[in-house]
């Protein structure tokens, strides 16, 4: 996995140093951060506090793309890792209540 610590020459000419575990660590980010707007427009649509399964299946990838990106690439950092190693469980329990409760296929007025 080395490929992915190495610069991307595309980028080379904005002077920005990204590599393929900094776009993981940074979409990772702006989906564990977007899933509130996904939360926002669902409660602002039924009217009430709503948390659509898709909150959820956001929080599992980005909490574990962030969480991969602090493990695995050379930032190695422990801030990081414990910063995201809670969220991706929790995440991960609340998608599996989620789906227990209400099925793989529920329906859109359940919310």
């Amino acid at each position: 996995m080395e490929w992915l610590s190495t610069p991307i020459a595309a980028l080379e000419w904005t002077g920005i140093h990204v590599t393929g575990w900094k776009l993981i660590g940074y979409t990772g980010a702006l989906l564990f951060g977007g899933r509130w707007l996904v939360q926002f427009v669902a409660a602002k649509r039924a009217g009430k506090p709503v948390i659509p399964r898709v909150f959820w299946y956001m929080s599992v990838a980005g909490s574990l793309m962030t969480l991969s990106y602090f493990i695995f690439s050379p930032k190695q950092d422990s801030v990081g890792v414990l910063q995201n190693l809670f969220p991706a469980f929790t995440a991960l329990y609340n998608l599996y209540l989620d789906i227990r409760h209400r099925g793989w296929r529920r329906n859109k007025a359940s919310h």
